[in-house]
Formats: structure tokens, C-alpha cells, sequence
């Protein structure tokens, strides 16, 4: 079985592509999986650490929405559906399954050209203008998202890594805990904005750092990789520790007993998956989808919303700590989290991709 999967420009698209692409390994290690990308996304960097093949096309921004914008993309997209179908034929691919992004587009057109089936998943509510283009062409959609309106989707979830899907966050918290140097008799707060970090949630809670010291409340804060120094002090009695980046995400999670963090759609798959509540503060840019993230997990009660402007550290305090010191209240919404989770998508979109194949495979009047 041989895959190509188009999936560039942020994590948020590359790694569910990556989770997928494990997936299909597991089930089949056989598989060939290729991954397409442009030079302008995080995949050049995140792809070949995950050891797999990236073929390289160029990047055409596409508007979010149809606007005049567009009529200026002909001229531009061309070459790169030529490349996207000579990455193709280069690697004989069965099928084409795109996340959305720059190379999307050209992606879907290629695969299109070539005859070959075509699987779009979008991970948002708000479906981008790519994968409106690639639900046109395929009734293999797939929706991250249960209230996504696009063309065929059928709701699936977002795939993410094993070991946060597999990940036993209670029984593995002790190990976790000591892994950061965190006591493992006090709450923990996780305090994530990203790999970059997030400079509103940095503020407010290194605002409120004394009054979470004072209710025994413990801190671990992914404070980005541009504010080293800025974090306050921790005490051996209550451990704050900051830190500029975590590679190993899970044993954050497991850590953790409640997380402060912005709204992406790859972070609420995560933290449903794993059962961890979360105050959720929604980018204050875009189109308001970290906002559409978030709301159903805070209206099924696995979470709490505050906007960008409302963090401060006074919030944290007034709102968020009596939350974070009452264990029950803690444990309930962790329930309603998980209840959310699907933390089997990579392996079901998997079965979905194999199944494809085949079935196109036995096709008697396929045009190849």
C-alpha cells in the first residue's frame, strides 16, 4: 500500500498527518507513506524527525474564504499541481489523503488529474477554503469536529500521537510528577500556550503566582522558547516550574491536574483524549475557531472559557483556584473531558484509508 499524505504549514495540520501515518504502519508495516509538504511549513523540520519521506511542492496561499484574491491563484497553482503530481508518480501513490493547508489544494487537484482516490479530513468547525475544494472530489471526508459543515464529512475526530492516546494519566502521575521535580501530594496546573508560548497567559499567571502558592497549588508552565527568565521563583513547598519547551507532552498531561491553554483543535482533541480538564483561552485572532474548539467540552462541563482579555491574574484567582483546590469538582469535569475523547481516530481513519484502497484496487473499469 503505498499513501501520500498532504498535510503542511502548522502542527495542526502535519500532525494529525503523522498520527495517521503511524497508524497505518502499525497496521500494516508495509506500508509506503510519503508525506507532501512546501519549504515554508514546520513539516521540513517535524517529518523527517518522525522518520518519514517529504516531498517538497510550491507553497500557494489560498484565501480562507472566496474573494477577488482568488483570481490572482490560477497562474500560481499551476506549477504546483505539476509538482504535486510528479511526487505522485514518484511514489506511485494509491491514494492522496489531505489535512488541509498550502499544499491542499494542489494536492487534491493532482490526485484528481491522476485518478487516483482522494480522503480529506478537517480537524476545525470552520472548514478552510482547501478542504471545501477537496470535499468536491471525494465522498471520503472526514470531520474532526462533530458540528463541521462540509460536503460529505462524516465525524471522526482528530488523529493524535499513541502515547498520548494511550496514555494512563492517573496511574502514570507519580512518575510523571517527579519526572519535573513536582510533589506528588498537591494539584498541578499546566500552563501551555504553544510551542511559542502565549504572553497573555504567561502574564496572568505569573501575576497570580503568589496567590497559587499560597493555596498549595503547584505550577508547570511551558512558558515558550522567547521568555526564559521571566517566570517567577518556585519554593521546594510549592514547586512553580518553567520551563521553554517540553518534548514529552504526555508526561505533561499525566502530571498535570488541570491545564490553562489556549483552544487549537489538536490541543482539545489531546486533553479529551486524556481526560484532563482545562480553562480554555481562545486565540483572540482568525475566525473564532478556538472559541467553536472549546465549546463543547466546556458545555458538557470538561472545561471552563475565558477570553483573552478577561485572563488576568485577578481571574485566575477569583475563578480558576477555587476550581483548582475543590478535588471533586476537579475529578467531575476530568469525566466529562474524557467523555469526549476519541482517542482511536488515527487508528479508525487508518482502517477507513486501507479500506479505500482496496476497494479501489478491485475496481475493473478504473481508468489506470
Amino acid at each position: 500500500m503505498r499513501v501520500l499524505l498532504a498535510g503542511g504549514g502548522s502542527a495542526g495540520h502535519i500532525e494529525p498527518a503523522l498520527a495517521l501515518a503511524d497508524a497505518l504502519r502499525r497496521i500494516d508495516p508495509g506500508a509506503e507513506v510519503t508525506c507532501l509538504g512546501t519549504e515554508r511549513g514546520l513539516e521540513t523540520r517535524l517529518i523527517p524527525l518522525r522518520g518519514y519521506p517529504l516531498e517538497l511542492i510550491p507553497a500557494v496561499p489560498m484565501p480562507r474564504s472566496v474573494t477577488p484574491k482568488l483570481l490572482t491563484v490560477p497562474g500560481r497553482l499551476g506549477g504546483s499541481v505539476n509538482a504535486a503530481a510528479a511526487a505522485i508518480d514518484r511514489t506511485r501513490a494509491q491514494v492522496l489523503v489531505g489535512f488541509g493547508g498550502y499544499v491542499a489544494t494542489p494536492a487534491y487537484l493532482a490526485a484528481r488529474r491522476r485518478a487516483i482516490p482522494i480522503v480529506v479530513h478537517e480537524a476545525n468547525p470552520k472548514p478552510g477554503l482547501a478542504n471545501r475544494i477537496g470535499a468536491r472530489f471525494t465522498t471520503h471526508v472526514f470531520t474532526g469536529h462533530p458540528d463541521t459543515q462540509l460536503r460529505h464529512g462524516k465525524y471522526l475526530g482528530i488523529p493524535i500521537r499513541r502515547e498520548i492516546a494511550d496514555l494512563d494519566r492517573l496511574g502514570a502521575g507519580d512518575k510523571a510528577r517527579a519526572h519535573f521535580g513536582l510533589r506528588p501530594d498537591l494539584p498541578v496546573l499546566l500552563v501551555t500556550g504553544g510551542s511559542q508560548g502565549a504572553r497573555s497567559l504567561n502574564a496572568a499567571v505569573f501575576g497570580a503566582a503568589g496567590w497559587l502558592r499560597e493555596a498549595g497549588v503547584q505550577v508547570l508552565h511551558i512558558i515558550g522558547p522567547r521568555n526564559a527568565g521571566e517566570a517567577p521563583v518556585g519554593s521546594s513547598r510549592v514547586p512553580y516550574v518553567a520551563t521553554a519547551y517540553i518534548d514529552r507532552m504526555d508526561l505533561a498531561y499525566a502530571a498535570a491536574d488541570f491545564a490553562l491553554c489556549r483552544a487549537g483543535a489538536m490541543t482539545c482533541a489531546e486533553l479529551t483524549a486524556v481526560g484532563l480538564p482545562a480553562a480554555y483561552v481562545p486565540l483572540p485572532i482568525g475566525n473564532g475557531e478556538q472559541r467553536l474548539n472549546a465549546l463543547p467540552i466546556v458545555q458538557r462541563g470538561g472545561g471552563l472559557l475565558v477570553t483573552d482579555a478577561d485572563l488576568t491574574p485577578e481571574w485566575i484567582r477569583d475563578t480558576l483556584l477555587p476550581v483548582l483546590v475543590n478535588i471533586d469538582q476537579v475529578a467531575g469535569m476530568s469525566e466529562a473531558a474524557h467523555s469526549l475523547g476519541r482517542a482511536d481516530a488515527d487508528r479508525d481513519l487508518a482502517e477507513a484509508v486501507i479500506k479505500i484502497v482496496g476497494a479501489d484496487a478491485q475496481e475493473p473499469d478504473h481508468p489506470r
